[in-house]
């Protein structure tokens, strides 16, 4: 037996577990930081939609209902495209199709910038789903090409960077956006171009590799096929996407409407808010860094246990604390809840290595897609009861994490 079919059956035998250390191919680190930065690029510029609800609120006169809406539109169009681009990318790798998701992203912003009316807004939205939907199942699987056995941490610094990007949106937003107003958003697209150089490089080396990526699957397929059941490996998968569902839910309460939520408790400015929530921003971004190597190390499951369930004591006590602890609390529950992420997509992909694509536009669209529909709801809570009502139903959102006790951890 190859050494690559010994360290694939160790995986597919224990999803979750810790990688061996004796990786079979080399660590692409290069690729690895281009597909982060790529992310963080990506990233930037669509966390300038929610960084800039507030303006956008003043401006059209729109209820948060409306404001859930544009998230729900975003996210929606990423969610219900992403497992369908994954799925016809298993099977029809396009190497360029990453630099042309991006296209998509700049021309959402350059509409973003202009847009006169609500529905073009919705409009801008959409696109900016689309280049979206493009860009993360195929990004995860290059990553995953380019690790060298060392899945979780290739998938942490590939999310690391979305994360960081989105962190830098409302400091933009608070920087540029809000004191220049809604058309300096034109401005900052011109990342987009370099986002669009730094894919096509990837793409070069991605087609390059694409026989390799080829090969793999048929190994692993086998192997998972003899260590677990299609119910357990269906069983499974629910199981995770519900996690992604609570990890969502409970996100997008924070990243669509933590800003509002401090400005009418605490009486805080605009730009202040922005602060506070880069502050949260930020401790997701470590937390995302974090949960693939140590998965890698001690396994994912465990990691799943610790960032789901873990953060409850936090989230109960968030919508009862001063302003202060507030910004305190965020800090812990930004950290450990962004680790489930990443081992999440890695566990999943152990489980069905086979379509390493259609796993991450699933999660990835589904993850979207509960961030979207989170959004309108809860906008549609705080407009009937209140945005302080909105926390204090979220805080028990974390005890889904008690399903973990149900994924798989050894062979059967």
């Amino acid at each position: 037996m190859s050494a690559e079919t010994t360290a694939a059956t160790s995986d597919a035998a224990a999803p979750g577990a810790a990688t061996s250390p004796g990786h079979h191919r080399e660590t692409v680190l290069a690729i690895l930081l281009a597909l982060s930065l790529s992310h963080l690029l990506n990233d930037v510029m669509q966390s300038l939609l929610p960084a800039v609800y507030p303006l956008l609120k003043e401006s059209y006169g729109l209820n948060y209902f409306q404001v859930g809406l544009i998230t729900f539109t975003f996210q929606c169009t990423a969610s219900l495209l992403q497992p369908l681009v994954g799925m016809y990318t298993d099977r029809h790798p396009k190497p360029f199709s990453l630099a042309i998701g991006m296209c998509s992203t700049f021309a959402g912003l350059i509409l973003l910038a202009f847009a006169g009316t609500f529905p073009t807004i919705l409009v801008a939205a959409a696109m900016v789903g689309v280049g979206s939907s493009v860009f993360h199942p195929e990004a995860s699987r290059v990553a995953r090409l380019a690790s060298g056995g060392k899945y979780g941490f290739a998938q942490s610094l590939f999310q690391v960077g979305g994360n960081g990007g989105s962190a830098l949106g409302p400091l933009l937003a608070a920087f540029v956006v809000v004191p220049w107003g809604q058309t300096s958003i034109a401005v900052l697209s011109v990342l987009a171009l370099a986002g669009i150089g730094v894919l096509t490089y990837v793409g070069r080396w991605y087609a390059a590799h694409l026989s390799e990526l080829r090969l793999r699957p048929k190994i692993s397929a086998e192997v998972v096929r003899q260590a677990l059941s299609p119910w357990r490996v269906r069983s499974a998968i629910g199981i995770l996407l519900l996690l992604v569902f609570s990890k969502y839910f409970y996100l997008v309460s924070l990243s669509s409407y933590y800003t509002f939520y401090l400005i009418e408790n605490f009486g805080v400015s605009v730009q202040t808010s922005q602060l506070l929530l880069f502050v949260f921003l930020g401790a997701v971004a470590a937390g995302t860094l974090l949960g693939g190597p140590v998965g890698d190390r001690i396994g994912f499951k465990a990691v799943i246990w610790v960032s789901i369930l873990g953060v409850l004591p936090f989230t109960l006590v968030l919508p009862y604390a001063n302003l202060f602890w507030t910004a305190v609390l965020t800090v812990p529950i930004g950290l450990i809840l962004a680790s489930a992420f990443s081992a999440i997509i890695v566990y999943a992909q152990e489980l069905v290595p086979s379509r390493v694509g259609m796993i991450a536009g699933l999660f990835f669209g589904f993850a979207f897609g509960m961030a979207g529909i989170g959004a309108a709801v809860l906008g549609w809570m705080a407009d009937e009861w209140g945005i302080d009502f909105v926390y204090q139903v979220c805080s028990f959102l974390p005890l889904v994490g008690l399903l973990t006790g149900f994924l798989p951890s050894k062979k059967g």
